[in-house]
């Protein structure tokens, strides 16, 4: 990363920036905060190192009905100018912006826009729009940090910032009074630094000292020999079994820059001692490695050609019964995936919603952990900005503040842990979405890649790739069909492209560096198509399924033993296992995945009439560690056929077959009987079932319903806890002009009494008890009430006068112990200019009395000459 921006003034005010564009150097830093964020805030902004090179953008969910406080309370933490954001305002470094209340607030080309809210889909989400914004137009420069708050707002925004480069920051749950943000975002992996709220300028500071540091990433020498990046990848590909060396170098360089800011080192030579001591490192490099960008409906006009035009056009051409077979390379988080669902399921529903055919996907990705959140299909709130709301109602069912992938595309979905330049390929596939993974790859890498791709497509398939990929260096593989989205169908012919020949699968075991995948030779090429034609023809049928028996992969022809249910697409091995073959499957299938051993089925017959086919059937569980742990491997292999007329039958008389017909006869009734009472029991239970159906309908409208109630009480909550903190900073204000005015009072030694519009005591200075019997109990009591040394009838009366007629009052009075005091009765004036009362000032005159009169006496004394009297 280059040198930041040159600083202007930090005094100067943000109002009056230049209107020339800002610099694109200067890092911003994102602090998104909701319910009981603003103490952490406030931390945060009394933490940071002055003189500062970044600017900072505060955003919190506020009540858009009450005055703007926030850029007036975050002022006292901070030296820094905070002030409140303003539309097209330019961001500079060494300043504190604040979002206003009932706004949406983004960043654009360095400059602050402010809009009104759009039209609302639920909660608002100002976090993840301010941090999406950031991340696009800031990059490697963007900082995001997430504090306390309800719900999951800031998730996608984290996430967003993480994708391009930048660096993503949690306060600790523990540390938070609402953990609920700063968890989600976690628990999502979009956070790189968790720690207290006090600490995470320090850890600012030193990202922020890295944005200053010049050159590239290990460019600094050091005690390493030779390439100390390629030691990096060499020290991951030895934790993970994944060789990353034929990556981008410019990719490489970043996502590892991002590592060394994190740990506040601005060297690799600095950074490979802490790769070697500590072994979860090296994992986390590798995820950072993967990138991991995506969102549902990403390019939206790439999703929009295909249902459109391209999509249709290719489901013209399925079979009716036939499977529409997908893979998503590099899938992540699943998002693509659900997508492609989506889109398929509605572009069939439109141009063939007669169509009995079938819809599967395969997604896979290197990293696991990804793998693990797409197959739970929990997703934040913050997606309701990539979704509409009626694909929102159809395909998703709203869980714990977020989003659930429904039962209709998570059944077509399947998820694997799969490394698409070195693992075995899908294949007979209609559709292939590798959509921006080719620009992270070298040249020979892509070569490969496109060639396995080109190998799993059927002829007329569909390769979709992402706005800045192309498939030009395979030429007369691929035809372009969409522009300007970068869509392209599989030719077929002398040109295809022989399959590539593929090293074992990467396992964190291997102790060997893998080498680049290579195409494979004019032999080699012979012999993968041998293996190809042996597995396909000679090989037993074998489907691969679930611990639950959902089929995951199927080899050979399974038609013989397998058939689709009636109905709704079902794809269990249980429900899909022909007559004479479903019950004894059933019982081998949970012995063998209760014993983890394999079970094996001798002769088991299937069909009637002519011809009744023999199988043997073997249900083995999968306990190798790997990529099909705890699958199930399930075998048929046909041992031949039995006519009917030819099986063998019993010795004995015409009488034994009579008592045999009899007993059919009988046994046949009996059957006919429980064929009524079931279908009376189904009948029942149809109707039962359709009751519930009925039922859970109004329990999920209620319960949607519920959930609209229960997110608007969660806003409502999230304004009064930042109204509550913004009173507690006004009842500490006022409580130190309290301390201020009692201070004040004591120290001028004034007796003053305040009374109310009842002429009530409602306050008195400590000097007052001297001159009235006054005890803290008499707060409240009348004046006229309380004995008092002054010998001033009068006084009563002259007060009610002031009262009355809100004309100041003076007067001397005497007490009984001969003192002298000047009285000044003067109206009490709310702040509102509202008389409530009087207050009274016993100004004691004693000794100037007595001077007065000294000197007086003095004067007279004195001997005058003349008739004049003036003194000689």
């Amino acid at each position: 990363m280059g040198r930041s921006a040159s600083q202007g003034d930090p005094a100067r005010s943000p109002r009056a920036a230049s209107p020339s564009a800002p610099g694109d150097t200067i890092p911003v830093v994102g602090i998104g905060a909701s319910a009981g964020g603003l103490e952490p805030i406030e931390s945060f902004l009394a933490g940071i190192r002055l003189p500062t090179p970044a600017a900072y953008v505060v955003v919190q969910h506020l009540d858009p009905t009450q005055e703007a406080l926030l850029a007036g309370i975050l002022a006292r933490r901070t030296a820094m100018p905070v002030v409140e954001a303003a539309d097209r305002m330019a961001v500079e470094a060494g300043h504190v912006y604040v979002i206003p209340p009932g706004r949406d607030l983004t960043l654009e080309r360095g400059r602050l826009r402010v809009r009104p809210p759009a039209e609302e889909r639920g909660l608002r989400l100002p976090i993840d729009r301010f941090l999406r914004s950031l991340a696009a137009d800031r990059g490697p420069r963007a900082i995001g940090v997430i504090l306390s708050g309800m719900g999951s707002d800031g998730t996608l925004g984290l996430r967003a910032i993480r994708e391009h480069g930048g660096v993503t920051l949690a306060q600790e749950p523990e540390s938070a009074l609402f953990d609920a943000m700063p968890r989600s975002a976690i628990e999502a992996g979009a956070v790189d630094i968790v720690a207290p709220a006090a600490g995470l300028p320090d850890r600012v500071a030193e990202i922020l000292g890295m944005h200053a540091a010049p050159g590239p990433v290990g460019a600094e020498p050091g005690p390493s020999s030779g390439d100390p990046v390629a030691e990096v990848l060499e020290l991951v590909r030895r934790r993970t079994g994944v060789d990353l060396s034929l990556y981008k170098r410019s990719t490489i360089d970043r996502r590892l820059e991002r590592r060394l800011g994190i740990h506040g080192v601005t060297s690799v030579d600095a950074y490979l001692p802490i790769l070697r001591a500590n072994p979860d490192e090296a994992a986390l490099l590798f995820r950072e490695l993967l990138v991991g960008v995506t969102s549902f409906f990403r390019d939206p006009a790439t999703w929009a050609s295909l249902a459109e035009t391209v999509l249709p056009a290719l489901l013209a051409d399925l079979g009716e019964d036939r499977v529409f077979r997908a893979w998503v390379p590099a899938c992540s988080t699943g998002e693509e995936a659900y997508t492609l669902a989506i889109v398929l399921i509605e572009t069939l529903e439109r141009v063939a919603p007669r169509w009995g055919g079938s819809i599967q996907i395969f997604a896979t990705d290197l990293d696991p952990d990804a793998i693990d959140r797409a197959r739970r299909g929990l997703y934040p709130a913050g997606i309701e900005a990539d979704l509409t709301p009626e694909r929102l109602r159809r395909f998703f069912v709203a869980e714990d503040g977020g989003w659930r992938v429904g039962r209709e595309i998570r059944s077509r979905v399947v998820f694997a842990t799969h490394d698409a330049t070195r693992d075995p390929a899908f294949t007979r596939l209609d559709l292939v979405s590798c959509r921006n993974l080719l620009i992270y790859l070298g040249p020979d890498l892509q070569r490969a890649l496109l060639r396995t791709f080109h190998h799993a497509l059927r002829p007329g398939g569909l390769l979709v790739l992402g706005s800045a990929e192309t498939a030009g260096p395979e030429r007369g593989h691929f035809t372009r069909v969409g522009s300007p989205e970068r869509i392209y169908r599989r030719t077929a012919g002398p040109g295809s492209a022989p399959m590539p020949e593929r090293s074992l699968p990467s396992r964190p075991e291997r102790t060997h560096a893998p080498g680049p995948p290579v195409v494979a030779d004019a032999e080699t090429s012979i012999r993968a198509e041998a293996d190809r034609i042996l597995l396909e023809r000679f090989t037993p049928a074998a489907v691969v399924t679930n611990g639950m028996g959902d089929i995951v992969y199927i080899h050979g022809r399974t038609g013989d033993y397998l058939e689709p249910a009636a109905g709704r697409a079902n794809w269990n091995i249980h429900a899909m296992a022909r007559d004479g073959l479903r019950l004894p499957l059933a019982g081998a299938f949970r012995t063998a995945v209760a014993g983890g051993a394999p079970v094996v089925l001798r002769a088991v017959e299937l069909g009637s009439g002519a011809e009744v086919r023999r199988v043997d059937v073997t249900v083995s569980p999968v306990t190798e560690p790997g990529p099909l742990l705890g699958m199930t491997v399930i075998v048929f292999a046909p041992t031949g056929s039995v006519r009917p007329g030819r099986r063998s039958r019993g010795t004995g008389g015409s009488a034994a077959d009579g008592t045999l017909a009899d007993e059919l006869r009988r046994a046949s009734d009996e059957l006919e009987v429980t064929r009524r009472e079931m279908r009376a029991t189904v009948e029942a239970l149809t109707g039962a079932n359709e009751e519930l159906q009925s039922t859970n309908e109004e329990l999920q409208s209620t319960n949607e319903e519920l959930t609209t109630s229960r997110e608007e009480m969660q806003s409502m909550n999230e304004e009064l806890q930042v109204v509550n903190a913004e009173l507690n900073v006004r009842l500490e204000e006022l409580t130190l002009a309290n301390s201020d005015m009692e201070n004040l009072l004591n120290s001028t030694e004034l007796a003053t009494i305040f009374l109310d519009g009842s002429l009530a005591i409602r306050r008195f200075t400590p000097s007052a008890t001297s001159l009235f019997h006054l005890i803290p109990g008499d707060i409240g009591r009348p004046l006229g009430d309380i004995t008092s040394e002054l010998d001033d009838p009068a006084l009563a009366d002259e007060t009610e006068a002031v009262l009355r007629t809100l004309r100041v009052r003076e007067r001397s009075v005497r007490a009984r112990d001969g003192r002298s005091f000047d009285v000044r009765i003067v109206p009490y004036r709310t702040a509102g200019n509202v008389i409530d009362g009087v207050v009274i000032t016993f100004t004691e005159m004693t000794r100037v009395r007595r001077l007065e009169s000294e000197l007086a006496a003095a004067r007279a004394a004195r001997p005058v000459d003349g008739t004049d009297g003036s003194p000689r």
